[in-house]
């Protein structure tokens, strides 16, 4: 089933150009339109970028906190009311990745005799977080869907090309294989995924992409 176009205004996100390293050394986005200064706030401060890094799409509503530890790898969207701790440890987005509204990204902690540790978070390339979503994995690999208002417990490892379906609850530690399924409260093994799951998460997610695009460009288009 081909995606139909997802509109959004433009005004409401900011997309970043090669180039743009934003971060405790440089305050500021590099846009399309040209420089943007960074808010230096909770919502949506100075996010850092590789220098490959190009068409990261974020919306002004979402908040990075401790955005100087947050690296988005290109062409991701982070859509509004997210929410990504790099207050707490260095988080890395991969490319083509999508964020969807209301999901919150968060550092995984382990508790010692002397207090709380927070460990790094990795997402790797192809993966789509849906709405709601509430994100405490020590790990995800790529090629990964999780659906709907899903839980990931803390320090739970999603290996590459697995599927986490709606309204799933993992526990803590969880590890979820290469091409499974889980689902359930707690979630639990419930199928495998074919071969074919690399080709397509990259097929959704760089068609998702390609159909997120900003009303003005889409009224151009069709006058």
């Amino acid at each position: 089933m081909e995606l139909s176009e997802m509109l959004y205004n433009k005004s409401e996100y900011i997309e970043t150009v090669r180039g743009a390293v934003c971060g405790s050394g440089w305050r500021g986005w590099a846009l399309g339109s040209g420089l943007w200064a960074g808010l230096g706030s909770a919502r949506l401060g100075d996010c850092l970028f590789s220098p490959q890094a190009s068409g990261n799409k974020v919306s002004r509503q979402s908040v990075l906190c401790g955005s100087q530890n947050i690296v988005l790898n290109g062409k991701t969207i982070v859509m509004n009311d997210c929410i990504i701790r790099g207050d707490l440890a260095n988080v890395r987005v991969g490319r083509h990745c999508v964020v969807k509204s209301r999901s919150v990204i968060r550092p995984p902690f382990k508790k010692f005799s002397k207090g709380v540790a927070f460990f790094p978070l990795h997402i790797g390339d192809h993966v789509f977080i849906e709405e709601d979503c509430v994100v405490n994995a020590a790990q995800i690999g790529s090629y990964v869907h999780i659906g709907k208002n899903c839980v990931i417990g803390r320090r739970c490892v999603l290996k590459d090309c697995c599927k986490i379906l709606d309204n799933t609850v993992l526990p803590p530690e969880t590890v979820v294989p290469p091409f499974t399924v889980f689902s359930g409260c707690p979630g639990l093994f419930s199928g495998e995924l074919p071969e074919c799951t690399q080709e397509l998460m990259i097929d959704v997610t760089k068609s998702y992409y390609q159909k997120f695009l900003p009303l003005t460009q889409v009224a151009s288009a069709r006058v």
